[in-house]
């Protein structure tokens, strides 16, 4: 078993825009390190403070296969001067792979929070 991190800004605090970023970050953590759903154990969001007009889980059910993921939302800590609009996942995922081999996802302005990571090319939702 391996964590998966990654994290994605939201433009707006819609429903709309925290699903379409939450299914993008999740498809392309999926994508990236070759996890199929029954891999999956559990996944654990966070939110910064300025998004809460619906639940990232919500949104990751809408992919097909997640709806038997289960999920938890939570606040991120509100440290003064840090990203705003910004959702952060941790998947739990059965895996093979090695630790260095896991690829972690930071998509958009999110790719400052760990710039050593790299970036991923985008994926559409």
């Amino acid at each position: 078993m391996r964590g998966i991190r990654g994290a994605v800004n939201v433009p707006e605090n819609t429903a709309a825009a925290i699903g379409e970023a939450t299914r993008k970050l999740l498809l392309a953590m999926m994508l990236e390190n070759e996890a199929d759903t029954k891999d999956i154990i559990s996944v654990m969001f966070t939110m910064t403070k300025d998004l809460n007009a619906a639940f990232p889980a919500a949104s990751a059910r809408q992919i097909q296969g997640w709806n038997l993921v289960p999920m938890l939302c939570a606040v991120e800590v509100d440290v003064p001067g840090s990203m705003g609009k910004c959702i952060r996942v941790l998947m739990l995922a059965n895996t093979n792979k090695n630790q260095r081999d896991i690829k972690h996802v930071y998509l958009g302005e999110a790719v400052k929070l760990r710039p050593d990571l790299g970036n991923p090319p985008p994926i559409k939702a």
